[in-house]
């Protein structure tokens, strides 16, 4: 047995009893013949005493002691001489009296402090990032997110949604940002793509009658990065079926006010504000507006009535707005062909602190007007077919009306941390040059590999 109790745990309750703990070397000092470490797990941290009138074979081993060195400690719980406790810590009333000491595995020194302020790089703290979690900020950070998701698995079963694992590797269907490919070895030539959002899936279980879905899922994009968006991207995703937008605002707004309730334990006012995408860029200029007076740590706001379409100036053509299975509003469907940039979508955002955290539109549930759309955006109907035809056979049979929403989890939650990269709150994020210090990846394969996926890199490419 490695221990009986964690070291932050223990307390005045504790004390007169035995107990056993595991963890880190976080500091030492020596007082006289006494010596003294701070024991830190994730628990937080414990001072052990080691005096040569207790053992001085014990004595003697923790003289050997280093920073993040790992032991095992076995030990008497006192109370601390008076005018020695630290308030600091939860376990400041207390310390443990070492009877034995085993050192489980010694540690080089680490390249930096594990301290909550450091000067240290961002890339030498990814780079090293298994020291990093050992930092409390760090752990802290993790565990928001634990909670975050325990919080919206528990909401969303009591809401009768259940959650769905749709595929990673699938269908390339670039629209917007660039797809991640992956060669397929046993169909050569044919390429998998990572998935830029569950979307197509998502609808294709409304078709089935599932009704209401969930998936907190990996998404990936390869895309300029910025401190707000990485290669690989967590969202929570939803979709129902036989439903309007305000069915969506509603689910979505009680969802963020119990999170923030119980991680921040701040009553947040709902129904939020709404305004349309014309009233947001009118008044201020931005589809992302902060609302926050003086005294709000958080403003909701949804934007809706987007349009449905965008001119691109470069291809001369439309392009959609936020997707393709968008559907228009009603009252605008006789615009498509007339004057399709005047036709508004049944899209939202919602924006929190100036930041979009969250998309969704009701979606297209008629082939017909899906097709249309896909044509008028420059799809013809054989490479809608190509491209999205498990979806449209989809919607011949009998497709309800339905709609949802992703919300961006680590922007979230780099808010809910009040932290400014949403590399904070990510256990291996990349850099913004989309690279792990930690494993070296991207990296060169080898040949043989290239050779079993039919793959040559051109002349002059870079390896």
């Amino acid at each position: 047995m490695f221990r009986t109790d964690t070291c932050g745990k223990l307390n005045t309750k504790d004390i007169g009893r035995d107990a056993m703990v595991s963890g880190w070397v976080h500091h030492i000092r020596s007082h006289g013949k006494l010596i003294f470490i701070d024991l830190r797990d994730r628990t937080g941290l414990l001072q052990v005493v080691f005096n040569p009138k207790e053992d001085e074979g014990t004595h003697k081993i923790a003289g050997d002691l280093r920073s993040e060195y790992v032991v095992r400690i076995k030990g008497l719980v006192e109370r601390r001489p008076k005018g020695t406790e630290n308030p600091k810590i939860s376990t400041g009333e207390i310390e443990l009296i070492a009877k034995d000491l085993e050192i489980l595995n010694r540690s080089l020194t680490p390249p930096f402090e594990i301290e909550e302020n450091i000067d240290a790089t961002e890339e030498m703290r990814l780079k090293y990032r298994y020291l990093d979690f050992r930092r409390k900020k760090v752990y802290d950070s993790l565990f928001l997110r634990h909670n975050f998701y325990k919080i919206i698995r528990d909401f969303l079963d009591k809401e009768g949604f259940i959650e769905v694992e749709t595929p990673i590797l699938t269908k390339s269907t670039p629209e917007g940002a660039r797809d991640y490919l992956v060669p397929s070895r046993l169909n050569r030539g044919d390429f998998f793509a990572l998935p830029q959002s569950p979307q197509l899936f998502k609808q294709i279980l409304m078709v089935g009658g599932i009704d209401r879905y969930f998936q907190i899922t990996k998404c990936f994009r390869d895309e300029d990065l910025r401190k707000d968006r990485q290669p690989e991207f967590t969202q929570l995703d939803l979709e129902m079926a036989f439903i309007d937008e305000e069915d969506i605002f509603d689910v979505v707004e009680r969802l963020i006010r119990e999170v923030f309730l119980k991680l921040k334990e701040k009553e947040i006012q709902i129904p939020f504000l709404k305004l349309t995408f014309e009233e947001a860029q009118n008044k201020y200029k931005t589809d992302k507006p902060d609302l926050r007076k003086e005294g709000d740590n958080f403003s909701f706001v949804w934007i809706t009535d987007f349009p449905l379409f965008k001119y691109n100036e470069e291809e001369r053509r439309l392009d959609s707005e936020h997707h393709p299975f968008t559907a228009p509003k009603l009252e605008d469907l006789g615009l498509l062909e007339k004057d399709p940039l005047k036709v508004k979508a049944r899209s939202y955002d919602l924006v929190l602190n100036g930041q979009e955290i969250g998309s969704g539109s009701v979606r297209i549930h008629n082939r017909k007007l899906q097709e249309k759309i896909l044509n008028l955006i420059g799809i013809s109907k054989k490479e809608a077919v190509g491209r999205f035809g498990f979806l449209l056979k989809a919607l011949n049979y009998g497709a309800p009306p339905m709609g949802g929403i992703a919300l961006g989890i680590d922007r979230i939650l780099a808010i809910l941390a009040e932290v400014d990269t949403i590399r904070e709150v990510i256990a291996f994020p990349k850099t913004q040059k989309a690279i792990c210090p930690l494993t070296g990846a991207p990296s060169k394969v080898e040949e043989r590999q290239l050779e079993e996926l039919g793959i040559k890199i051109k002349k002059g490419g870079k390896r």
